[in-house]
């Protein structure tokens, strides 16, 4: 009613819970799934679609595995016709990765992912490291203008 857009996110299990052994016989394609569905409730229910913004839910639910399959996907989950977000910032699996216990030690790995999932057409990125990200977006921006002349 207020017009505001909807974030659409998958998780599966409780927070508690959600990381012990989770499990998918193809996490792109359920996810998307899931997506498409409570999607279409929210159409059903009078949200206009452009209001509605998908989000994957990396790492809620997921192992670094699916999380990578669900990061290269992303052109996927976009050519649907939704926004797509994506939460990546300092998250667990970037530590895994990286070999990096401390979130805030995660910074690089963190704009990595940000500037893949940028290039690839995420619209919206969650961040921690505002000011980080910004340069990167700016730098993308200053090569992408380049790149077009």
């Amino acid at each position: 009613a207020s017009g505001t857009g909807y974030v659409l996110m998958h998780t599966r299990g409780a927070p508690q819970d959600m990381q012990k052994a989770p499990q998918y016989t193809d996490v792109v394609a359920e996810v998307e799934a899931f997506l498409l569905d409570r999607s279409a409730a929210l159409k059903a229910a009078g949200v206009p679609a452009e209001k509605i913004i998908w989000d994957t839910g990396i790492g809620f639910g997921k192992t670094v595995e699916h999380n990578l399959k669900l990061i290269a996907a992303h052109p996927r989950f976009r050519a649907q016709g939704y926004r797509v977000l994506a939460g990546v910032s300092r998250k667990s699996f970037i530590g895994k990765i990286l070999g990096l216990e401390r979130p805030e030690e995660r910074l690089t790995g963190t704009l990595a992912v940000q500037a893949y999932l940028t290039l690839r057409g995420c619209d919206i990125l969650r961040v921690h490291d505002v000011k980080e990200m910004a340069q990167v977006l700016k730098m993308l921006a200053v090569l992408e203008e380049q790149n077009e002349k």
